[in-house]
């Protein structure tokens, strides 16, 4: 096999990459430009909702810059979980981008658009066979939450990707996928060995998150027959053993095994060495192929609306008497509304609001507090009114030490209640057995 070079150009498409990172990172002579560009990590809000994770101005921005490149290179590009959460209306979504940069720059290619959604349907039939298995949902999957989730979308591997590219594709727009086979699918296309192929991608996935210092940009691959070499696009960044293995082992729970759709990767005998002062070598994965095929689902239902209100606490008694002071308003707001339904936070920084319960450091008291107050029904004007009689009575609440007689909170916009819209939460986080890698994974062909 001949080598095959992987530009990366940032660990999530919209998050940016240098300009000079860029240009250096293309005259490595890169075969494909391959991008990560969404995650479970944000929360279930995109999934559920369909908007993008990142503005349209972003995405198009650096999308241009790729596709040009790429392009006028004869460079395929590849992005993976496209828009974010990777359903239908995200692909569609960043299809209509670059079917816009194509008119605009006067670039004609093949373009694929590769789906990820499941029907219900088909996971029911897939639960009515035995073939849906819990992942990290921590229940076990029914037909009434089926029916119940709004959004479902399948982590594809490789495979639907290099069908793609088999077919002509040289812009590849996949919904949700895994990120290290999306990364891995043009050199897996090109016959090069699985193994290196996708611990490469998994390296490069985030990028120069693997570089010294750490950042938001470009990462170029080289994988050989035996080894993979990995470079970062900026001259003021370096890739180290340090920083290559440490990013090899993000993200897993094993650090000798990663597994992923229909295959397992065994690092046990990978080895990191220096090639130079800003490359590292890496070789040794082993590929083991599952004896099926099982895909990650993720889907998502509604659970109400949220609204919320920031607002700031700087006098000192009210510091000192807070957390009686809040459960006293959680009694009287809830007790005012009379819904089972309604749910009523308060997140106090300064004191534990990242934290929460696990705060170790109890004993801190600071001379201001931030406060968010979260209000969650099954209607915004519920949600919404809760979070007003919320912060309307802790503005003038009397408790005992007070010198002031109201204003005890300093908000921070006006109005001080921000509808936050619907919300949503993950109803499945399932594995689910496929017939075929390609099976649920439809590939759609345009010429632009």
């Amino acid at each position: 096999m001949t080598a095959v070079t992987v530009l990366t150009p940032t660990g999530t498409l919209g998050y940016g990459f240098g300009e000079d990172a860029l240009r250096h990172g293309l005259e490595l002579k890169p075969d494909v430009i391959a991008v990560d560009a969404g995650s479970t990590d944000p929360g279930p809000y995109y999934l559920g909702s369909g908007e993008p994770l990142v503005s349209r101005y972003s995405a198009k921005k650096e999308l241009k810059q790729l596709i040009t490149h790429g392009i006028r290179a004869g460079i395929p590009v590849v992005v993976g979980s496209a828009g974010g959460a990777g359903s239908r209306a995200h692909v569609d979504w960043t299809v209509d981008i670059v079917r816009e940069i194509a008119r605009e720059e006067g670039l004609h290619f093949r373009l694929a658009a590769i789906y990820a959604d499941v029907s219900s349907e088909r996971v029911i039939q897939a639960l009515d066979a035995g073939e849906i298995r819990d992942f990290e949902a921590g229940f076990e999957l029914t037909r009434d939450v089926v029916d119940e989730t709004s959004t479902i979308v399948a982590q594809m591997g490789h495979e639907p990707i290099v069908a793609a590219l088999a077919k002509g594709a040289e812009v590849v727009i996949a919904g949700r996928a895994c990120d290290d086979c999306a990364i891995a699918a043009y050199p897996i296309h090109r016959g090069a060995d699985r193994a290196g192929a996708i611990h490469m991608g998994k390296i490069l996935e985030c990028g120069a998150f693997s570089a010294e210092p750490f950042g938001m940009d470009v990462m170029v691959g080289t994988l050989n027959d035996s080894d993979f070499v990995l470079e970062p696009g900026s001259m003021e960044r370096r890739a180290s053993v340090a920083s290559v293995a440490a990013h090899s082992l993000y993200e897993r729970e094993n650090p000798f095994h990663q597994v992923g759709p229909g295959h397992r990767l065994d690092l046990t005998d990978c080895h990191f060495r220096q090639a130079d002062d800003r490359r590292v070598r890496v070789s040794g994965a082993r590929y083991q192929e599952s004896t099926d095929y099982w895909v990650k689902l993720e889907g998502v239902r509604k659970s109400g609306y949220r609204s919320i209100c920031v607002a700031g606490i700087r006098c000192p008694t009210m510091i000192r008497r807070i957390d009686e002071i809040l459960e006293e308003i959680h009694g009287r707001t809830i007790g005012y509304f009379g819904e089972n339904s309604l749910k009523l936070g308060f997140h106090v920084y300064g004191r534990n609001g990242v934290m929460g319960a696990l705060e170790p450091e109890l004993g801190m008291v600071s001379h201001e507090l931030g406060l968010v107050i979260e209000a969650v029904a099954q209607s915004q004007d519920v949600a919404r009114g809760a979070c007003h009689h919320a912060s309307g009575s802790l503005l003038h609440h009397h408790y005992q030490g007070q010198f002031n007689t109201s204003g005890n909170l300093a908000f921070l916009h006006s109005p001080s209640d921000i509808d936050a819209g619907p919300t949503y939460e993950f109803s499945i986080y399932h594995l689910m057995k496929l017939n075929c890698p390609t099976e649920i994974f439809p590939i759609h062909l345009e010429d632009v």
